[in-house]
């Protein structure tokens, strides 16, 4: 796919972050757009945000998880819009738990998001990729679909499991020969507000020392790294390259190269950096105050 304008593009995750950024990037490069998100408040204003380019928008509240849901809004899209060329599986959710103890209702909950609403918006759109001649398939995966990292192991089992399964895809895509394609995005820090949304499991100071708001702010300061409308450009070069996987960040590239210099050693070195981390916090106990927590929240979030 060398061009966008003209196309019609769904996208999940659409009222906020990369996919509010993949919305709008799209439409200034003349795109129509079928968008969908739980936040129907943040929907809207996406929406306003990508009609000043002059492309027809609609909207749709959707839980990916529903996958009823997913498949009546890609008949209801097909049907609004007459084609659709792309889908982008981007809607996620983040959870910090030990794996011994994450809850099953919490693992339950972002497996339904992160995972399986990419299988349902794949298999709900995948027919009239098909029929339009010209389709795209694009899964957004994590950095952590990569490595694990302590407290991850939820999210990570997430991720990992939409790389496996795009890729897949990609191969059984090209074994048909049609003219259908998959790319998996694997964003580093991209500044978004995962973060702060994310579920933290009440054991997690028991692990790493830290309360449920110290932790959000960690995770914001090192998810800072890429702006969400640069991985949106990132990700939309990717398509136009027909990528199989699009690496978002330096952090992300180093990452993966590491991982495969280092195989699964590359634990060691991620133990490192967390031991580290807790000795800095351990030699600054007030790091972890919870009115500081409050007073530094927004300015960590781009």
């Amino acid at each position: 796919m060398k061009s966008f304008e003209g196309k019609v593009a769904a996208i999940t995750g659409a009222g906020s972050g990369m996919g509010r950024t993949l919305a709008v990037e799209l439409a200034r490069r003349g795109c129509h757009l079928a968008l969908s998100d739980i936040n129907e408040t943040g929907l809207v204003q996406t929406m306003k945000e990508c009609m000043v380019h002059g492309v027809r928008v609609t909207l749709q509240r959707l839980d990916v998880s529903d996958r009823a849901a997913v498949f009546s809004w890609a008949s209801q899209v097909s049907a609004d819009h007459g084609r659709i060329n792309l889908i982008f599986n981007n809607a996620g959710v983040s959870l910090a738990a030990p794996a011994e103890t994450a809850k099953i209702e919490d693992f339950e909950w972002i497996m339904g998001i992160n995972f399986w609403g990419v299988v349902h918006g794949t298999q709900a759109f995948l027919p009239y990729l098909r029929a339009s001649g010209d389709g795209h398939v694009i899964n957004t995966s994590s950095l952590f679909g990569i490595i694990a990292m302590p407290t991850q192991g939820a999210y990570n089992a997430s991720k990992f499991a939409v790389r496996g399964y795009t890729e897949a895809l990609r191969m059984e895509l090209e074994m048909e020969g049609v003219s259908v394609s998959a790319t998996c995005v694997h964003p580093g820090g991209v500044a978004t507000n995962i973060a702060t949304a994310s579920r933290i499991d009440d054991n997690i100071q028991l692990l790493t020392g830290q309360d449920a708001d110290a932790h959000r702010r960690q995770a914001n300061r090192l998810i800072n790294a890429t702006k969400a409308d640069d991985a949106a450009r990132q990700i939309l070069a990717g398509v136009q390259r027909n990528a199989r996987r699009v690496l978002i960040g330096s952090d992300a590239r180093r990452v993966d190269f590491i991982s495969r210099l280092m195989g699964s050693a590359y634990q060691i070195y991620v133990l490192r950096f967390h031991r580290k981390l807790q000795e800095r916090r351990a030699n600054n106990p007030h790091a972890a105050r919870p009115a500081q927590a409050a007073a530094s929240t927004p300015k960590d979030i781009a």
